[in-house]
């Protein structure tokens, strides 16, 4: 029964994800199997523009994420411009793991380690930003609310922005740079599975747990 599941604050759930989401994006990269797709756009700008960090480029394109909501939904929605604080506060997050990650060892066996403890990290940052009934990272935001919007399974959609992205990160890098850079079997892997693991890991959360918010009907 729905009213016997553990209620858990939206707000702790949100820190977590961001933590969660932050770490796995930077282990990912750092394993050599490529970004995760949701962050291999503005890590190609990172590289192309090299004087803006992967930071500061993860939080514009969130930008320009949230505004495509908003031109899609034709009104100006304002609990879109408080996934900014989410947004900056993983942007940062993002500069600060680039920092130390350095630190781990990186033999093949730690290697393939990274990105499966990435991969599946995500999977639950992402399924718990889903739930937390509060403004979320503009790059999760995005294929939740297109989602709604269209009248698409969130997987399907999920997977095709992850998809677009990773083409778009593929076009951008070899044109300006010549090569291909960010990008890897891991990219690929998860730009074609994660949605669906994400939808797999919210149901699983679902039947354990609720979440209410300052910002949802029900309060502990």
């Amino acid at each position: 029964m729905e009213n016997e599941k553990p209620i858990l604050r939206g707000e702790l759930a949100l820190i977590a994800a961001i933590v969660i989401n932050s770490f796995s994006v930077v282990l990912m990269l750092y394993s050599g199997s490529g970004i995760s797709a949701i962050s291999s756009v503005p890590y190609a700008f990172s590289e192309v523009f090299t004087k803006l960090s992967l930071g500061t480029w993860t939080y514009l394109f969130q930008g320009a994420l949230v505004l495509s909501l908003m031109i899609l939904r034709k009104k100006f929605v304002p609990s879109y411009l408080f996934s900014f604080i989410a947004g900056f506060a993983f942007s940062e997050l993002l500069d600060v793991n680039e920092l130390w990650i350095g630190i781990l060892p990186q033999t093949i066996p730690c290697r393939i380690a990274y990105f499966l403890i990435s991969y599946f990290l995500l999977s639950i940052g992402i399924a718990l930003e889903n739930r937390c009934q509060l403004p979320i990272i503009p790059t999760d935001l995005f294929p939740r609310e297109l989602s709604e919007i269209i009248k698409k399974p969130y997987a399907r959609v999920k997977i095709t922005f992850d998809v677009l992205c990773l083409a778009t990160t593929g076009l951008l890098t070899g044109l300006m740079l010549g090569y291909l850079d960010g990008l890897g079997i891991g990219t690929i892997v998860a730009a074609f599975t994660m949605g669906k693991m994400v939808a797999i890991t919210g149901n699983w959360i679902d039947q354990r747990v609720t979440f209410v918010s300052v910002l949802s009907k029900q309060q502990i």
